[in-house]
């Protein structure tokens, strides 16, 4: 406790071993600190512009090599028109896919290796540098390598941002910050799809790339001029040489083997309907079979600093939040993908109306995550509001399984409603959970660990659905349609707008096919989601002032009944003039 002899202002932190003086993240002005948010709130924003700005691609195909589904056609029929390469259309997904689930594991390493402020720009810069890429592509290929590079930034930015956001605010206060966060990450999937096809309409598409950059420059300058505090684990590298010894080269390549080998395996085996012995169905399945377990290996006897630390892995806590995070989002995402695809093959709509029934599950996401932060700020516990909201996603993902053709507007447009809510509290409660567990100096490379198993979800989300949803699809149509069918059933398969062309008694039967087949893809999301929320009951409670002060020895010091935000990677002199959370944000 504070007394009449602790000084008003805090000293400066003092690391050991001789390093150099530095003020604390906590220890900052509130006009700084607003200053750091706003930068990380407007990385997000354009990580998440990014993320979406592409990814709605034209009816022609219900399921494209990167596996996203018809939403709203903007910015892609535009780009494979002027480079007359509209069969390598859908790489400009997979580009982003495979390297966003690649790199982002890294940030947690970096953040350490490279301090929060070299991390995060790098993230924002190679976001940047492929969104500049995107919009002087001289032809598709420079437009494919240049998606790459922004998926490399993009989880960067993410990862990044959360463990900045770690530094600066206790465990009590993380979650609403991170809450308000989630916001303009809502927005930036929300918008990018409106955003890309109005200013497309307007001045092409490689302007919809080309007026993000003054926000980059803007996002990086502020990084560079307020994100100045050191960590210990920062004060551990010994230069860039030591640096670049410490990046974990061989797991992210068996990672992006095994990732691409599998994408490649479900393009060819389910969308292509090749047989399993062809070449291209069998060599990337043999491929992505190898490399998962080269990844294991390495990550076990082989790198210095692995991607999936296995200090981790011997823990009970990350592994059991690793493993909810895998069966979450890998509901997460085969909803996400095809849900819309209920609206506009089986009950006809336009790709822009299917799509828009997304929009309810932006906002309850951005809601949930912030309800999550308020509640653990206010009540300093999580388990609780996980157990009873945890619960939404299975009762989301039942009404939308339950789905009918008939289904009134109530059902088809709300039944979403709880899918988002339950999941962003859930996401929300466990990130702090597992850093309420870990160690300081595990901080950042537990932010790390939880975004690898959201990335291994998300690839077995979708890889798991898509094989169920084409593989049922098949027995389906065949099973509706006479023998001699084979050209026919393909071309259902492929092509909505196909569809649409067949006579009334036909259409009714490849109706039917689909929406049988999409159902078991919404059955397997309600078993997932409800494994996630099995897997994650062990999990005990914290009290979140308890757990900070077995972390830095020191407990918050109360403001009005709230707690008071400290450091959580080094320690920080105990000032009871620090405004609280509310006052600085």
């Amino acid at each position: 406790m504070s007394t009449e002899r602790d000084p008003l202002i805090p000293k400066p932190t003092h690391f050991e071993d001789g390093a150099k003086q530095q003020v604390g993240p906590l220890e900052i002005s509130p006009a700084t600190r607003r200053w750091i948010l706003a930068g990380m709130w407007m990385g997000t924003f354009l990580g998440a512009l990014n993320r979406e700005l592409i990814q709605h691609i034209p009816s022609h195909s219900i399921l494209t090599l990167s596996f996203l589904v018809t939403l709203v056609p903007t910015m892609m029929p535009a780009i494979a028109s002027d480079f007359q390469k509209f069969n390598q259309a859908s790489w400009l997904g997979t580009a982003s896919f495979l390297a966003f689930c690649t790199f982002t594991p890294l940030y947690g390493r970096l953040c350490n290796a490279l301090g929060r402020r070299r991390a995060y720009q790098l993230a924002i810069g190679l976001t940047g540098a492929g969104t500049l890429g995107c919009g002087l592509a001289p032809n598709m290929g420079g437009m494919i390598v240049a998606r790459f590079v922004v998926g490399m930034g993009v989880g960067g930015v993410f990862t990044a941002s959360t463990v900045i956001v770690s530094d600066m605010y206790s465990l009590r206060e993380r979650g609403l910050v991170q809450g308000l966060a989630s916001v303009f990450n809502s927005l930036g999937l929300g918008l990018g799809g409106p955003i890309g096809g109005l200013i497309t309409d307007l001045w092409g598409w490689r302007a919809a790339f080309l007026v993000q950059i003054p926000l980059f420059v803007a996002s990086t300058l502020i990084a560079q001029l307020n994100i100045k505090y050191v960590t210990e684990s920062e004060t551990k590298s010994k230069g860039t040489k030591e640096i670049l010894k410490r990046i974990d080269y061989f797991g992210s390549l068996s990672l992006l083997t095994f990732v691409g080998g599998l994408v490649l395996f479900l393009s060819s085996k389910y969308n292509e309907s090749l047989p399993w012995l062809h070449p291209l169905v069998l060599i990337p399945l043999v491929i992505a079979a190898i490399f998962v377990v080269v990844f294991v290996v390495v990550e076990l006897f082989v790198a210095v600093e692995p991607v999936m630390p296995i200090s981790l892995l011997q823990q009970k806590i990350p592994v059991l939040v690793g493993a909810s995070n895998f069966f979450a989002n890998g509901c997460i995402f085969a909803v996400t993908y095809f849900f819309p695809l209920w609206f506009q093959v089986v009950k006809l709509q336009s790709a822009s109306t299917a799509g828009l029934h997304l929009m309810p599950n932006s906002i309850s996401l951005s809601l949930g995550s912030i309800f999550a932060g308020w509640m653990m700020h206010k009540t300093g516990r999580y388990k609780a509001i996980n157990a009873i909201f945890g619960a939404f996603p299975f009762i989301g993902a039942s009404f939308i399984a339950s789905l009918r053709e008939d289904s009134g507007w109530v059902q088809s447009w709300l039944s979403i409603v709880p899918f988002g809510f339950g999941n962003a509290v859930v996401l929300q409660t466990l990130l702090i959970a597992l850093f309420a567990h870990l160690p300081p100096s595990q901080m950042a490379i537990g932010a790390g660990f939880g975004q690898l198993f959201r990335g291994l979800g998300m690839v077995g989300g979708v890889a798991i659905s898509s094989a169920v949803f084409q593989g049922r699809l098949d027995v389906e149509l065949h099973n509706r349609f006479p023998p001699g069918s084979d050209e026919l059933i393909m071309n259902i398969r492929r092509s909505s707008e196909f569809m649409r062309q067949l006579a009334p008694d036909d259409l009714r039967l490849a109706r039917d096919a689909y929406a049988i087949s999409l159902k078991a893809v919404y059955v397997l999301a309600a078993v997932s989601t409800l494994l996630a929320y099995i897997v994650r009951l062990p999990i005990p409670d914290q009290d979140l002032d308890e757990a900070h002060k077995n972390k830095t020895g020191k407990a918050p010091v109360p403001q009005s009944g709230e707690s008071e935000p400290l450091s959580t990677d080094v320690a920080v002199p105990e000032n009871p003039s620090v405004r609280s959370a509310e006052e600085r944000v």
